[in-house]
Parts: C-alpha cells; sequence; structure tokens
C-alpha cells in the first residue's frame, strides 16, 4: 500500500463532512430562518473539521475504509457541538473574541442572544443528528447508544463544559502547575477529541484493546493538540490563528507556555506526539492517517 497522501485524504473527508453538514443545517420547517442563518454561519466554512475526520480515521484504523461511512454522523454531531463552544467562547462573558476562523465571531455577526441560542440550537440538534436511520439489529443498536453516552460524557458536565469552567476559573492564578494545566485541557479541549475517536473505534466495531489503544492515542492527541494551539497563541500572526494573537497571556489564563516557555512546551507537546504514535503500532497501515493528521498538527508549531 502507498503512504497516505494526507492533503487529498483531508481534502476528502472535509468534502464529505461538509456536504453532510450541510444536509444536517439544511432549512426546515418550524426553525426561525435567522437561526438557521447563525447555525450554518457558526459551522459551515472554514473549520479544518479535525474531530469528525479523526472519527472515521478510527473507524478505519479499526475496520478499513468501508466502515468510516458509519463515523460519519457521529463525527458530524461533534462537530456542531465543537461549533456551539466556540460560539460561546467567544462571547464577552467568557473570551470575548471578535474573530473566529478569519472572520466575525457569531455574535459579531449576528448578536449575542442569537450566538447564545443557535449555540443551544446546535449542542441540542447534535444528539437528533445521533439518532439512528432505518433499522438497526441488537449489536447496531448498543454501538448506537454507546456512541451517544461517549459524546455527552465528552461534552457536558464532566467533559469539555467542566474544563471550560475550569479555565475561566484560572485567569490570573498566580502559579498554575503543569498538573492544574493538564486537568483543565483533558476536558476542555481533549474530552471532544477523545469522544471523536472512541465514538468512530466503537461504531468501526473495536474490540476493547483496540479501544483501549485508540483512547490513550485520542488523549495524548488532544494534549498535544492544545498545546500547540498554546503555542500559535504566542507566536503566530491573525492569519494562521484566524483570531487576534496573545488572547491567552492578555487574560492570565493557564497556559503551557506560561508554566514551561516555549521550548519546554514544544518538548511536551513532542512527548504527547510520539505517546500517540505508540498507540497507534496495533493497527499498522490502516492507522496511517491518524498518525499523519497527528503529525500534521504538531507541525504547525514547529
Amino acid at each position: 500500500m502507498k503512504p497516505v497522501d494526507l492533503d487529498a485524504y483531508l481534502a476528502q473527508r472535509r468534502s464529505e463532512v461538509d456536504r453532510e453538514l450541510r444536509r444536517i443545517l439544511i432549512a426546515r420547517e418550524g426553525r426561525p430562518t435567522a437561526l438557521t442563518r447563525a447555525m450554518q454561519y457558526a459551522v459551515l466554512g472554514a473549520g479544518k473539521r479535525i474531530r469528525p475526520i479523526l472519527a472515521m480515521a478510527a473507524a478505519e484504523a479499526v475496520g478499513g475504509g468501508r466502515l468510516r461511512r458509519r463515523a460519519l454522523r457521529p463525527g458530524c454531531a461533534v462537530e456542531m457541538i465543537h461549533a456551539y463552544s466556540l460560539a460561546h467562547d467567544d462571547l464577552p462573558a467568557m473570551d470575548d473574541d471578535d474573530l473566529r476562523r478569519g472572520k466575525p465571531s457569531l455574535h459579531k455577526k449576528f448578536d449575542e442572544a442569537t450566538a447564545i441560542l443557535a449555540g443551544d440550537a446546535l449542542l441540542t440538534d447534535a444528539f437528533e443528528v445521533l439518532v439512528p436511520r432505518g433499522s438497526q439489529g441488537p449489536d447496531d443498536t448498543a454501538r448506537s447508544l454507546r456512541v451517544v453516552t461517549e459524546i455527552a460524557q465528552g461534552a457536558g458536565s464532566t467533559g469539555m463544559v467542566a474544563g471550560q469552567v475550569a479555565d475561566m476559573a484560572s485567569e490570573g492564578m498566580k502559579r498554575p502547575t503543569r498538573r492544574t494545566v493538564d486537568a483543565i485541557h483533558a476536558r476542555k479541549t481533549g474530552a471532544l477529541i477523545r469522544a471523536s475517536v472512541r465514538a468512530g473505534a466503537i461504531v468501526g466495531g473495536a474490540d476493547s484493546g483496540e479501544l483501549r489503544a485508540l483512547t490513550r492515542f485520542a488523549e495524548s492527541f488532544g494534549l498535544a493538540f492544545q498545546i500547540v494551539d498554546d503555542l500559535l497563541d504566542e507566536t503566530a500572526d491573525v492569519a494562521i490563528l484566524g483570531k487576534a494573537a496573545g488572547g491567552d497571556r492578555a487574560r492570565g489564563k493557564a497556559t503551557y507556555p506560561a508554566i514551561l516557555g516555549l521550548e519546554g512546551a514544544r518538548a511536551a507537546a513532542e512527548k504527547e506526539r510520539k505517546t500517540a504514535l505508540r498507540a497507534l503500532a496495533r493497527f499498522g497501515q490502516r492507522s496511517e492517517p491518524l498518525g499523519a493528521i497527528l503529525d500534521r498538527v504538531f507541525a504547525r508549531a514547529s
């Protein structure tokens, strides 16, 4: 087998995800037109679709390319949840960001009330997306219920939302520790990435050993992803970030560069990258897209 052409792989998968998201977010009876426009603005456009692509790649690692379609709608549900979290995170009561992905934040494009309600709708509608379509056998039904549980836990009060609360509480903390920052981002960023990968593995039919390995991959991937994000906030410009740089430092957030320095943060990201790659060893070439995506994320901060 040829090595994966990552650019082609990402373009194809993103196209699949975007088509499905457009179908999900089409105007529908009973939904106000203004709300539909705000939801579409929040989701469609410049996003990299990392989370749904990870879900699809995890299903491929377990069962081959033919199983990736099973992970498409769970991945889209996670992307909707991610978009809601960004819309709310940008609000004045939280991070107060005017830009997101190089364009006005949702509350700047519309207004604060619309941003809040569009986020609420995306979160709620995401779980409708997870409802199976067509008849299912007992095994498929059991997998669907496991996926709903995974995503709810990743997004909810012990996952992403818990991480958001801890992140806000850490602002201005005089001496945050590595343990504190790890705990914040394992939930704020990592929980939804973990849920994406585990959901893909579950619909792909992973056994317990495969699920443990992919969970280890996802947890290290999530931390590496956040460390790189923190580094970019310190070193990149708005053209790369899609928002103003230096915002974390200005708000006194507990970040990896703040506690480890730039070089220490890069070393920490490299350690997580190696841990994640070791977790993929059992899958051989089927996991090559996951490893390539990880390396691409890491390269952004090099």
